[in-house]
Protein backbone atom coordinates (compact mmCIF):
# COMPACT_ATOMS: atom_id res chain seq x y z
CA UNK A 1 0.00 0.00 0.00
CA UNK A 2 2.76 2.54 0.98
CA UNK A 3 4.38 1.61 -2.03
CA UNK A 4 1.13 2.57 -4.55
CA UNK A 5 0.61 5.65 -2.44
CA UNK A 6 4.40 6.91 -3.25
CA UNK A 7 3.38 6.32 -6.94
CA UNK A 8 0.33 8.02 -6.81
CA UNK A 9 2.07 11.04 -5.19
CA UNK A 10 4.70 11.58 -8.04
CA UNK A 11 2.21 10.88 -10.47
CA UNK A 12 -0.55 13.54 -9.45
CA UNK A 13 1.51 16.65 -10.04
CA UNK A 14 2.02 15.22 -13.74
CA UNK A 15 -1.73 14.92 -14.26
CA UNK A 16 -2.27 17.93 -13.15
CA UNK A 17 -0.08 19.88 -15.64
CA UNK A 18 -1.59 17.90 -18.19
CA UNK A 19 -4.79 19.03 -16.88
CA UNK A 20 -4.06 22.60 -16.71
CA UNK A 21 -2.61 22.48 -20.35
CA UNK A 22 -5.98 21.09 -21.74
CA UNK A 23 -7.31 24.36 -19.89
CA UNK A 24 -5.72 26.63 -21.43
CA UNK A 25 -5.43 24.70 -25.15
CA UNK A 26 -8.99 26.15 -26.00
CA UNK A 27 -7.89 29.85 -25.25
CA UNK A 28 -4.33 29.49 -27.16
CA UNK A 29 -6.26 27.84 -30.19
CA UNK A 30 -8.35 31.27 -30.51
CA UNK A 31 -5.23 33.60 -30.85
CA UNK A 32 -4.16 34.74 -34.22
CA UNK A 33 -1.17 33.01 -35.07
CA UNK A 34 1.99 34.50 -34.72
CA UNK A 35 4.39 36.64 -36.69
CA UNK A 36 7.81 36.23 -36.57
CA UNK A 37 10.08 39.30 -36.79
CA UNK A 38 10.63 39.78 -40.36
CA UNK A 39 11.17 42.04 -43.40
CA UNK A 40 8.32 42.39 -45.51
CA UNK A 41 8.24 40.28 -48.54
CA UNK A 42 6.15 39.67 -51.74
CA UNK A 43 6.13 36.73 -54.11
CA UNK A 44 4.19 37.64 -57.57
CA UNK A 45 2.70 34.99 -59.33
CA UNK A 46 1.34 36.43 -62.29
CA UNK A 47 1.11 40.07 -63.62
CA UNK A 48 -2.18 41.51 -62.96
CA UNK A 49 -2.72 39.40 -59.63
CA UNK A 50 -2.37 40.37 -56.05
CA UNK A 51 0.76 38.99 -55.03
CA UNK A 52 1.25 36.35 -51.61
CA UNK A 53 2.54 38.30 -48.72
CA UNK A 54 4.46 37.30 -45.77
CA UNK A 55 1.11 37.22 -43.73
CA UNK A 56 -2.50 37.25 -45.54
CA UNK A 57 -4.78 40.06 -45.66
CA UNK A 58 -7.12 37.84 -43.33
CA UNK A 59 -4.41 37.24 -41.04
CA UNK A 60 -3.46 41.18 -40.84
CA UNK A 61 -6.76 42.39 -40.24
CA UNK A 62 -6.83 41.37 -37.27
CA UNK A 63 -3.91 43.51 -36.04
CA UNK A 64 -5.79 46.24 -38.22
CA UNK A 65 -3.37 45.63 -40.65
CA UNK A 66 -3.12 45.43 -44.69
CA UNK A 67 -1.05 45.11 -47.61
CA UNK A 68 -3.78 45.57 -50.30
CA UNK A 69 -7.28 45.36 -50.72
CA UNK A 70 -10.17 43.24 -52.19
CA UNK A 71 -8.83 43.02 -55.73
CA UNK A 72 -12.68 43.45 -56.63
CA UNK A 73 -12.23 47.09 -57.83
CA UNK A 74 -9.89 49.04 -60.47
CA UNK A 75 -8.54 51.01 -57.67
CA UNK A 76 -4.98 52.05 -56.75
CA UNK A 77 -3.51 53.41 -53.14
CA UNK A 78 -0.83 55.17 -53.71
CA UNK A 79 1.69 55.67 -50.91
CA UNK A 80 5.03 57.71 -51.00
CA UNK A 81 7.69 56.96 -48.01
CA UNK A 82 9.82 60.47 -47.16
CA UNK A 83 12.57 59.35 -45.03
CA UNK A 84 14.20 63.25 -45.89
CA UNK A 85 13.98 65.67 -48.26
CA UNK A 86 15.73 65.43 -51.85
CA UNK A 87 14.24 68.42 -53.61
CA UNK A 88 11.45 66.93 -55.42
CA UNK A 89 8.54 66.18 -53.09
CA UNK A 90 6.69 69.75 -54.67
CA UNK A 91 7.15 68.13 -58.00
CA UNK A 92 5.72 65.37 -56.96
CA UNK A 93 2.61 67.17 -55.29
CA UNK A 94 2.36 69.14 -58.30
CA UNK A 95 1.81 66.06 -60.46
CA UNK A 96 -0.90 64.62 -58.25
CA UNK A 97 -2.59 67.67 -57.77
CA UNK A 98 -3.15 67.84 -62.29
CA UNK A 99 -4.23 64.59 -61.76
CA UNK A 100 -6.08 64.95 -58.73
CA UNK A 101 -4.84 62.14 -57.02
CA UNK A 102 -4.68 61.74 -53.00
CA UNK A 103 -1.91 59.71 -51.54
CA UNK A 104 -0.79 59.04 -48.60
CA UNK A 105 3.47 59.82 -47.39
CA UNK A 106 4.60 58.43 -44.59
CA UNK A 107 7.26 60.79 -43.01
CA UNK A 108 10.00 60.55 -39.85
CA UNK A 109 10.92 62.59 -37.47
CA UNK A 110 13.60 64.74 -39.32
CA UNK A 111 11.50 64.92 -42.01
CA UNK A 112 8.76 67.10 -40.06
CA UNK A 113 11.35 69.11 -38.65
CA UNK A 114 13.23 69.94 -41.83
CA UNK A 115 10.47 70.48 -44.28
CA UNK A 116 7.29 71.56 -42.16
CA UNK A 117 5.99 73.45 -45.12
CA UNK A 118 5.95 70.70 -47.46
CA UNK A 119 3.81 68.91 -44.76
CA UNK A 120 1.67 71.60 -44.25
CA UNK A 121 1.25 71.74 -48.04
CA UNK A 122 0.30 67.70 -48.06
CA UNK A 123 -2.15 68.00 -45.78
CA UNK A 124 -4.08 71.29 -47.27
CA UNK A 125 -3.72 69.54 -50.55
CA UNK A 126 -5.60 66.73 -49.20
CA UNK A 127 -3.34 64.14 -48.84
CA UNK A 128 -2.82 61.61 -45.94
CA UNK A 129 0.52 61.97 -43.48
CA UNK A 130 1.63 58.77 -41.72
CA UNK A 131 4.02 57.68 -38.78
CA UNK A 132 6.74 55.95 -40.37
CA UNK A 133 8.24 56.63 -36.59
CA UNK A 134 10.82 59.05 -35.30
CA UNK A 135 14.21 57.63 -35.78
CA UNK A 136 13.25 54.54 -38.30
CA UNK A 137 14.64 51.99 -36.64
CA UNK A 138 13.99 48.86 -36.65
CA UNK A 139 10.75 48.54 -35.05
CA UNK A 140 10.78 44.72 -34.08
CA UNK A 141 14.09 44.84 -31.65
CA UNK A 142 11.41 47.55 -29.67
CA UNK A 143 9.69 45.26 -27.56
CA UNK A 144 9.27 47.76 -24.60
CA UNK A 145 5.91 49.88 -24.95
CA UNK A 146 7.00 52.61 -23.59
CA UNK A 147 9.76 53.09 -26.28
CA UNK A 148 7.33 51.86 -28.88
CA UNK A 149 4.46 54.19 -28.13
CA UNK A 150 7.17 57.29 -28.28
CA UNK A 151 8.68 56.46 -31.09
CA UNK A 152 5.02 56.74 -32.57
CA UNK A 153 3.53 59.53 -30.33
CA UNK A 154 6.59 62.02 -30.54
CA UNK A 155 5.72 62.07 -34.48
CA UNK A 156 1.99 62.71 -34.04
CA UNK A 157 3.15 65.57 -31.79
CA UNK A 158 5.22 67.26 -34.10
CA UNK A 159 2.74 66.83 -37.17
CA UNK A 160 -0.34 68.07 -34.89
CA UNK A 161 2.20 71.52 -34.11
CA UNK A 162 3.00 71.91 -37.88
CA UNK A 163 -0.70 71.45 -38.87
CA UNK A 164 -3.10 72.25 -36.11
CA UNK A 165 -4.82 68.87 -36.60
CA UNK A 166 -4.13 65.26 -35.26
CA UNK A 167 -2.13 63.22 -37.36
CA UNK A 168 -4.12 60.29 -39.16
CA UNK A 169 -3.78 57.25 -37.32
CA UNK A 170 -1.59 55.05 -40.09
CA UNK A 171 1.44 53.29 -39.42
CA UNK A 172 4.44 52.12 -41.93
CA UNK A 173 7.26 50.46 -40.02
CA UNK A 174 10.58 51.07 -41.74
CA UNK A 175 12.18 49.07 -43.89
CA UNK A 176 8.41 47.24 -43.85
CA UNK A 177 10.52 45.14 -40.92
CA UNK A 178 7.71 43.86 -37.70
CA UNK A 179 6.92 41.28 -35.61
CA UNK A 180 3.38 40.35 -34.16
CA UNK A 181 4.28 42.45 -31.17
CA UNK A 182 4.43 45.15 -33.19
CA UNK A 183 1.14 44.83 -35.10
CA UNK A 184 -0.20 44.35 -31.34
CA UNK A 185 1.21 47.69 -30.27
CA UNK A 186 0.31 49.59 -33.12
CA UNK A 187 -3.07 49.04 -32.76
CA UNK A 188 -3.61 49.53 -29.09
CA UNK A 189 -2.16 52.76 -29.73
CA UNK A 190 -5.23 52.77 -32.26
CA UNK A 191 -2.86 53.26 -35.47
CA UNK A 192 -3.57 50.77 -39.13
CA UNK A 193 -0.46 49.75 -39.91
CA UNK A 194 0.22 50.05 -43.79
CA UNK A 195 2.15 47.71 -45.99
CA UNK A 196 2.17 47.40 -49.70
CA UNK A 197 1.53 45.26 -52.81
CA UNK A 198 3.78 46.90 -55.05
CA UNK A 199 7.17 48.09 -54.90
CA UNK A 200 10.64 48.73 -56.70
CA UNK A 201 14.09 49.29 -56.22
CA UNK A 202 13.78 53.12 -56.04
CA UNK A 203 15.76 53.93 -53.38
CA UNK A 204 19.19 53.97 -54.76
CA UNK A 205 20.35 58.09 -55.03
CA UNK A 206 23.59 56.49 -56.94
CA UNK A 207 21.67 53.60 -58.51
CA UNK A 208 18.24 55.18 -59.94
CA UNK A 209 16.45 52.90 -62.08
CA UNK A 210 15.90 54.08 -65.42
CA UNK A 211 12.27 55.09 -66.84
CA UNK A 212 12.14 52.07 -68.96
CA UNK A 213 13.31 49.58 -66.00
CA UNK A 214 10.79 51.30 -63.52
CA UNK A 215 8.01 50.92 -66.22
CA UNK A 216 8.84 46.92 -66.77
CA UNK A 217 8.08 46.87 -63.14
CA UNK A 218 5.17 48.73 -62.34
CA UNK A 219 3.31 48.63 -65.07
CA UNK A 220 2.44 45.10 -65.50
CA UNK A 221 2.69 44.22 -61.74
CA UNK A 222 -0.60 46.59 -61.38
CA UNK A 223 -3.13 44.79 -60.06
CA UNK A 224 -6.60 45.27 -58.59
CA UNK A 225 -6.28 47.10 -54.83
CA UNK A 226 -2.45 47.52 -55.12
CA UNK A 227 -0.97 49.44 -52.04
CA UNK A 228 1.79 51.07 -54.30
CA UNK A 229 4.76 51.97 -52.37
CA UNK A 230 7.14 54.49 -54.39
CA UNK A 231 10.36 56.65 -52.42
CA UNK A 232 9.45 60.68 -52.52
CA UNK A 233 13.46 60.48 -52.73
CA UNK A 234 13.44 58.99 -56.01
CA UNK A 235 14.53 61.34 -58.83
CA UNK A 236 13.01 58.37 -61.66
CA UNK A 237 9.84 58.75 -59.75
CA UNK A 238 9.54 62.30 -59.66
CA UNK A 239 10.30 62.23 -63.57
CA UNK A 240 8.08 59.58 -64.35
CA UNK A 241 5.37 60.22 -62.17
CA UNK A 242 2.73 62.29 -64.58
CA UNK A 243 3.31 59.47 -67.28
CA UNK A 244 2.82 56.58 -64.40
CA UNK A 245 -0.40 57.72 -63.79
CA UNK A 246 -1.52 58.49 -66.97
CA UNK A 247 -0.51 55.09 -68.00
CA UNK A 248 -2.46 53.51 -64.86
CA UNK A 249 -5.80 55.88 -65.78
CA UNK A 250 -5.68 54.48 -69.32
CA UNK A 251 -5.64 51.08 -67.76
CA UNK A 252 -8.88 51.66 -66.32
CA UNK A 253 -7.61 52.53 -63.01
CA UNK A 254 -8.68 55.12 -60.62
CA UNK A 255 -7.23 56.47 -57.04
CA UNK A 256 -8.59 55.95 -53.42
CA UNK A 257 -6.97 56.77 -49.96
CA UNK A 258 -6.06 54.85 -46.82
CA UNK A 259 -9.28 55.25 -45.26
CA UNK A 260 -11.21 53.80 -48.39
CA UNK A 261 -9.16 51.05 -48.32
CA UNK A 262 -9.80 50.18 -44.29
CA UNK A 263 -13.76 50.43 -44.92
CA UNK A 264 -13.28 47.72 -47.56
CA UNK A 265 -15.40 44.86 -46.69
CA UNK A 266 -13.80 41.78 -45.68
Amino acid sequence: MKRILERAGRLLPAAAAVVAVCAVLPTLMLQPPAVEAAAWGLSFRADGQTPVGNAGREELRRYDAAYAGSGKEPVIYLTFDAGYENGLTGQILDVLAAHEVKAAFFVVGSYLEREPDLVRRMAEEGHTVGNHTYHHYDMSRLSDETAFREELTSVAEKYAQITGSPMPMYYRPPRGIYSTENLRMAQALGYRTVFWSLAYVDWYQNDQPTKQEAFAKLLPRIHPGAVVLLHATSQTNAEILDELLTRWEQMGYRFGTLDELFSEPF
